[in-house]
């Protein structure tokens, strides 16, 4: 891949200077779902597909963007100087949000970049490529401009620019999973404090498969914001009986003893998903030290159907591939991933039983939704790399 996306860099804007190849994974959030900006815990791990840069400084202060995913764009091109997001920009707009984010935090790029990107993550399948694309971009300008910043730094810039920039109320996850990814690890991270570690991802015979719906969602016209404000809500009504400062400090216990001070049920079931999925994650994660994979494949299953009932963010494009797949023997769990309202499912399926889910999941799903799903066996991968 290295090769191709260089060939085409050059043929598009020159062999002269130094040309710099990159590499940002995807993620994929094995359990924890809407946690992150209730103060909860998740359980991401980075994956070995995501999005290859390719890039060079300029003299002038001209931006250069190039897509291999949206040829029919072309180049498009604006300045580093007043940034600011455009319609017309479409996938551009990470890349200068990242690049803007970094003038806010005192970083200033000064000359202009060309940039070429291509990505072998299916766009829009929840597996955050626009998050791929801004840790990429964190990670480009930080190593042709030599930014004194961490991994962990060039998350936060990527949860800012979203927010700020592009204006999508995300959580830390997909930016943290991407930028601090580590081969064969998921990582357990508390979002309320921003502690992690790394937990080993052993599953004996078994294999991640995700299933895209190819139902495509865009985070920031989805109900997400949505979801968010409900929950912000509830925390209040809950903040006047209980002194919390998050949805992710109540166990479930404490959550059924204080429910009745959230005044609609509706608001109660969104607030009850972010506080037991965030019981499940931590459950899971110890399953998992255990080599316990059954159970961890039961806590999936649950949070699937707290993400229906509860929180309802699935549809049934998410709902007919998980449930398709609980049928299938050899499956240990299945469950939504990402935000919902489309995207991707994430299913742990024993080696011999892999094929027949892809036939059976596959054509079922076609049956019923009238076209067909992607699958892709993944492994999990590093961080963000300058490829040599």
């Amino acid at each position: 891949m290295k090769e191709q996306v260089l060939t085409r860099f050059k043929e598009l804007f020159g062999d002269e200077g130094d040309i710099r190849v990159y590499f940002a994974p995807g993620r994929v959030n094995l359990i924890g779902e809407h946690t992150d900006y209730n103060g909860g815990h998740v359980f991401p791990c980075a994956l070995t597909i995501g999005t290859y840069g390719v890039a060079r400084k300029r003299a002038d202060k001209k931006l250069r963007f190039y897509s291999m995913n949206f040829e029919q764009l072309g180049v498009l091109e604006s300045s580093i100087e007043g940034l600011k997001p455009e319609k017309e920009a479409d996938w551009t707009n990470y890349p200068k949000g990242v690049i803007w984010a970094f003038g806010e935090k005192g970083m200033q790029v000064d000359t202009g970049l060309d940039l070429l990107l291509f990505g072998n993550i299916p766009n829009g399948s929840g597996l955050s490529s626009s998050a791929s694309v801004e840790v990429l971009t964190g990670y480009i300008l930080k190593d042709l401009f030599g930014f004194g910043v961490t991994n962990q730094d060039l998350a936060l810039i990527g949860q800012f620019s979203e927010n700020k920039f592009n204006g999508v109320n995300c959580g830390i996850m997909d930016q943290f999973a991407i930028a601090m990814g580590k081969a064969e690890h998921a990582i357990f991270l508390d979002t309320a404090t921003l502690k992690y570690e790394y937990a080993p991802v052993r599953l004996k015979d078994a294999k991640i498969v995700i299933s895209c719906s190819n139902k495509k969602r865009g985070l920031g016209d989805s109900k997400y914001n949505e979801r968010r404000a409900e929950c912000e809500e509830a925390l209040a009504e809950l903040q006047k009986v209980v002194d919390i400062k998050s949805l992710g400090e109540l166990s479930e216990e404490q959550f059924e003893e204080y429910k009745g001070a959230i005044g609609s049920e509706v608001r109660m079931r969104r607030a009850k998903h972010a506080v037991y999925e965030n019981q499940r994650t931590l459950k899971a994660v110890e399953a998992l030290k255990e080599n316990d994979v059954e159970t961890f494949g039961k806590l999936m299953n649950a949070s699937h159907v707290s993400l229906r009932d509860d929180y309802e963010v699935t549809g049934i494009e998410l709902d007919t591939l998980v449930e398709e797949a609980w049928k299938v023997d050899g499956v240990i769990g299945s469950r939504m991933t990402g935000a919902g309202f489309g995207g991707c499912t994430v299913s742990i399926v024993k080696d011999e039983a892999v094929e027949h889910f892809i036939e059976a999941v596959g054509s079922a799903y076609e049956k019923k939704i009238g076209y067909s799903a992607d699958f892709y066996v993944v492994e999990i991968g590093d961080g963000p790399s300058r490829l040599a």
